[in-house]
């Protein structure tokens, strides 16, 4: 008898900067985290699968896991939104796109309890992204490069008894342009997100989690960053009327082999049935506009 997984309701859960194919995802802890949830709405906040990095020749089991589970959560009523960031951006031309409960936009804007949350992926307001695409697409490759040696040590470090180290976050910390970059981000999002009335705004982008309450003129905004799955391993929660970071054990990075997930035609079907179902909605919809 196949022993029954017990999960989390959450009714949002916000991931970014995921980079599927690339050696620094951590693919199994973030599986590890999806097992453990049932969202109402799931919002993939951009940089999921990094295009940039791209190869045939990477592309493990663990990370197709992950793929699976997302379309395992479609099959179970939860609502997905994809919203394309840089890496990612040859998904943007799909901007607009619904098929079934999954929908690709390139922002999205939730009233939750009166309250209004905008949330998109942020690198439209990198200038670096603006002006020195070839310059950021060198910088990627260069830190996950960085990511695999660090990974290296870091498991040498396990095997010793000893805790994990992050050279970015080292880097990142000790750099002052890196710091005064990520402060700069963060006021600019927050002041724009402020001049258009929200309450909340939600970036990914910088791989920097964060939780923050910016003034302007008297109007506050609460600024929040999904992190990454890179290092962070860190997602946006929205439960009761209240946003919290999740942070996932950094040692979690176990399979679950006890819980399947859909095969190859298993996944085939359920997107059939998902298609039809929301074939058969529409239809429904349209003949009560009509009477």
């Amino acid at each position: 008898m196949q022993k029954e997984v017990k999960r989390r309701k959450i009714e949002v859960v916000v991931l970014s900067d995921i980079h599927l194919g690339t050696y620094g995802c951590r693919a199994k802890a973030l599986e590890s985290y999806l097992k453990s949830i049932q969202p109402k709405t799931l919002i993939l906040n951009g940089d999921i699968v990094d295009m940039w990095q791209f190869s045939k020749r990477y592309w493990p089991k663990s990370h197709m896991k992950v793929v699976r589970r997302i379309f395992t959560f479609l099959s179970r009523k939860t609502e997905v939104i994809y919203i394309p960031g840089n890496h990612d951006e040859l998904v943007r031309k799909f901007s607009g796109t619904t098929i079934g409960r999954l929908s690709i936009k390139n922002k999205a804007v939730l009233e939750l309890d009166s309250e209004r949350v905008w949330i998109f992926h942020g690198d439209a307001f990198d200038v670096t992204m603006q002006h020195s695409r070839w310059l950021v697409k060198l910088g990627a490759i260069g830190y996950d490069t960085l990511i695999l040696i660090n990974t290296a040590l870091n498991a040498l470090l396990q095997m010793m008894g000893k805790s994990r180290i992050s050279f970015s976050g080292k880097i990142k910390a000790s750099v002052k342009k890196a710091v005064s970059f990520i402060n700069s981000f963060e006021e600019t999002v927050a002041r724009i997100a402020v001049d258009q009335g929200f309450d909340t705004v939600i970036c990914g982008h910088i791989h920097q989690p964060a939780d923050k309450v910016f003034s302007f003129g008297g109007k506050e905004v609460r600024y929040l960053n999904s992190g990454d799955w890179i290092e962070n391993l860190t997602a946006l929660e929205y439960n009761k009327g209240e946003w919290s970071l999740y942070q996932h054990p950094s040692e979690d990075e176990t399979s679950h082999d006890e819980d399947p997930i859909p095969d190859k035609s298993e996944l085939f079907f359920l997107l059939q049935k998902e298609l039809k179902e929301s074939a058969a909605f529409s239809r429904k919809e349209s003949f009560s506009t009509h009477m």
